[in-house]
């Protein structure tokens, strides 16, 4: 890194480097989280110091907030995050691990601490949704094709005859066919296990030399093998998600046991072995045959509760589903869609629930982006609707509708409305991961979908309409007339997105990828996911409503942070070296803005007179704790 870029990195500090007494700083951020034996696990990243602590009820932290070189402090995740700043954060941590005598830990050690801390019921439900989640896009590529397949099969007679029908339909069933493979690495990664010995463990349970448990019936059983002690049934577990998942836990645990016992000079060769062998017996004696059973219990009871139950189960299921979300759980629906997709229905009716659910969080949003008169709110609730009509929710909920809530309780209920209506019209879908408008290429009836749709959305535009209104500040008393400000128009375009929240566009120009940015730091995204613009204007304005949590000293850059998002705006390439010269901050640290309101003024002629790039660096630099992160401009 060139002392260009680590002067750059000095902004983010406050004060001189040479400034801080890192030693002092560990100590008194020691004393306020109740010691050393307070801490379970310790890491840092490029600007935070993450802890993971025994006991929160010994942290001050009003007294975090004052420690010389803390900037910020937020919870996140089971973690407390301390904001210190680049290239002193590192300095800060290995003080604090001499003080507290604690061991250095990676992010990903971070993460595992705080996530063992949670509920054991919030640990359960969220373990589907993290093996799931990654193998989404097989799972919808192939039910979306299995949808248009059928389409045209039913739209043209002949086609279903052609080799093309043949060689598309196994194209489009594959990932279903062998769902368990997919399934067992997944899990693999999620348990810490070999992902290969876990993918052993899943194409073992779909092995060909079994019977396909789809062909099984009471007149085509399975043949035996009889082990003496026990007998297994030759029958593989296509279709099933729960045995496979459990198998690989075991698996992953039996392999980390065994690691940590078998001697080094011959653990290559005794741990995969024993490895698959155990689970091999456990899951075709054990797991397999008991829960598979009771995943057909759990399938038959979802069924129920959409098909017989008079829609009120559907109804129900569609004003919890946001709530769901909201608590980052609703991937654990994950493991009821694939087992019907993958069952004697081979149909998933329970997506447009999840569907309804969604497409009510866009008409409550849009509600709000029409009835209200602030251009700044107008310009995040308008694409934060958009976006949750094609199925992502989260900038509309955390961004607008839970913001207020009272648009949120419209969706629930205009949610709850279209679930029970599609209960009672047989909707269902050919995959799992799409909702809204991309789920017209998966439903098995699209003229009653879109009545659904209509329907959830029109009872929660109407609902919000009525019951939501804007507060618009008080109206201040009238002052002496005085010269016009130029006027700024508010960002509408965003370009980051997450479960946290949008960013907006901070500054008119072509936005591009960050790693297009002309800067080896920023475009490495060590500093965090963005984008890059090049401007056509010279004022950088807030991208949401926030506060400033940090001011570069030659007034190029600035941070700013909301719902614990932690975003670097910094204006050109290398432009520390200018010392100010070019640019006016219009705001300092503490401030609290408004999206749309002048940050940064600068001269991009003074800045390409000085030979420098004039390209602006929008970064979240905490993206690695946040969720859906999506970036680009749209």
């Amino acid at each position: 890194m060139n002392d260009d870029v680590s002067q750059f990195h000095l902004f983010m500090e406050g004060e001189k480097i040479m400034a801080l007494d890192y030693r002092k700083c560990a100590e008194e951020i020691a004393a306020n989280i109740g010691g050393g034996s307070n801490v379970i696990s310790a890491a840092h990243c490029a600007t935070r110091l993450r802890l993971v602590i025994a006991d929160n009820g010994k942290v001050n932290k009003a007294a975090l907030e004052n420690v010389d070189g803390v900037k910020g402090m937020f919870e996140s995740n089971g973690q407390l995050q301390l904001i210190i700043g680049t290239g002193t954060v590192n300095k800060v941590y290995d003080e604090f691990l001499s003080v507290t005598g604690a061991s250095a830990a990676s992010k990903a050690d971070v993460k595992a601490a705080a996530a063992s801390r949670m509920p054991l019921w919030k640990k359960i439900l969220k373990t589907p949704g993290d093996v799931f989640v990654p193998i989404l896009p097989a799972i919808v590529a192939s039910g979306l094709m299995m949808g248009l397949v059928e389409a045209l099969a039913k739209a043209i007679p002949s086609f279903a005859d052609s080799g093309w029908f043949g060689f598309l339909d196994l194209v489009a069933n594959t990932a279903f066919a062998l769902l368990p493979i997919l399934v067992a690495v997944s899990a693999a990664r999620v348990f810490g296990g070999n992902i290969f010995l876990g993918g052993v463990i899943g194409m073992m349970m779909v092995h060909p030399g079994l019977m396909n448990a789809w062909t099984v019936t009471p007149t085509n059983q399975p043949a035996v093998w009889d082990l003496g002690i026990f007998k297994i049934s030759q029958v593989g577990y296509q279709g099933h998600v729960i045995p496979v998942i459990l198998a690989v836990l075991l698996m992953s645990t039996v392999e980390k046991w065994l690691h940590k016992k078998v001697p080094e000079m011959i653990d290559l060769f005794v741990t995969p072995l024993c490895t698959v062998l155990i689970t091999a017996f456990a899951t075709f004696v054990v797991i397999g045959p008991i829960f598979s059973i009771l995943e057909n219990w759990v399938l038959k009871g979802a069924e129920w509760l959409v098909t017989s139950t008079g829609g009120i189960g559907a109804l129900i299921m569609g004003a919890l589903y946001p709530w769901t979300v909201v608590m980052g759980l609703h991937h654990m629906y994950n493991v009821i869609e694939a087992g019907m997709l993958s069952g004697a229905l081979g149909l998933n009716i329970w997506m447009p629930i999840a569907s309804a659910a969604n497409f009510a969080q866009f008409g409550a949003c849009l509600a709000v982006a029409i009835k209200c008169r602030n251009a700044k709110l107008k310009s995040v609730a308008l694409p934060s609707s958009l976006s949750a009509s094609l199925g992502i929710t989260e900038p509309a909920i955390f961004g607008v509708n839970f913001r207020f809530m009272k648009p949120f309780i419209a969706g629930v209920i205009g949610g709850a409305v279209g679930a029970l209506f599609g209960s009672l019209t047989g909707l269902g879908a050919t995959t799992y991961g799409v909702t809204g408008i991309p789920g017209l290429l998966a439903i098995n009836n699209v003229p009653i979908y879109c009545i659904e749709l209509l329907i959830a959305a029109g009872v929660a535009f109407l609902i919000t309409t009525v019951i939501w209104k804007e507060e618009l500040p008080a109206t201040a008393p009238a002052a002496a007339p005085a010269a016009a400000a130029p006027a700024i128009e508010a960002p509408t375009v965003s370009v980051i997105r997450c479960a946290n929240g949008v960013v907006l566009q901070p500054v008119k120009g072509n936005v591009i990828p960050y790693d297009k940015i002309p800067d080896d730091t920023f475009a490495s995204g060590v500093l965090g996911v963005g984008v890059g613009v090049e401007p056509t204007d010279e004022t950088v304005v807030a991208p949401f409503d926030g506060e400033i949590s940090s001011v570069a000293e030659s007034k190029h850059a600035v941070g700013v942070s909301a719902n614990d998002m932690e975003l670097l705006i910094h204006v050109g390439v290398d432009t520390v070296n200018m010392n100010g010269d070019g640019f006016t901050c219009l705001v300092k640290e503490g401030d609290r803005v408004k999206a749309g309101q002048p940050l940064i003024r600068f001269s991009r002629a003074k800045i390409k007179a000085a030979g420098y790039s004039d390209t602006v660096a929008v970064l979240l630099t905490n993206s690695d704790d946040l969720e859906g992160v999506e970036i680009g401009a749209k």
